[in-house]
């Protein structure tokens, strides 16, 4: 069995494949992937690609808002894979703001350089602010 911080890997190397092949505009179904990387079903994997997917332009947006002088289509794919994770789990889920944010980082830490992985930390931190201070 898969820890979180594993299964949220798995999800960020779904979402990487997910966005080459709509760049390249391939048909792709995201449970075929999934199931090229996990081998039990797992709700929390599937829910999380799915609310990716289904909010990639709101995702989209609020990582553009908070990129200084950049904008997501800027980034490599595997960078905006992370982004998406971590605002996906800031906004969408329950997951404490701290976790997904520390998650974002340490997947960031593993496959970009230093100076990106300060970059998605800054905008994680700026929509959690962001969003506090909407809710209080």
């Amino acid at each position: 069995m898969k820890n979180r911080s594993e299964l949220r890997e798995i999800i960020m190397k779904v979402i990487y494949q997910v966005y080459i092949y709509e760049k390249s505009n391939l048909e792709y179904d995201y449970h075929t992937l999934i199931k090229e990387l996990l081998e039990v079903d797992n709700d929390f994997v599937t829910s999380s690609v799915e609310g990716i997917i289904k909010n990639q332009k709101e995702i989209t947006a609020l990582a553009n808002k908070y990129l200084d002088g950049w904008k997501m289509d800027r980034l490599n794919k595997v960078d905006q894979a992370i982004i998406s994770l971590g605002i996906y789990e800031l906004k969408y889920t329950d997951t404490p703001s701290i976790v997904a944010i520390n998650e974002a980082i340490e997947l960031s830490k593993r496959y970009s350089d230093e100076k990106v992985t300060k970059m998605i930390n800054a905008v994680l931190d700026g929509i959690y602010h962001s969003e506090e201070e909407h809710e209080g």
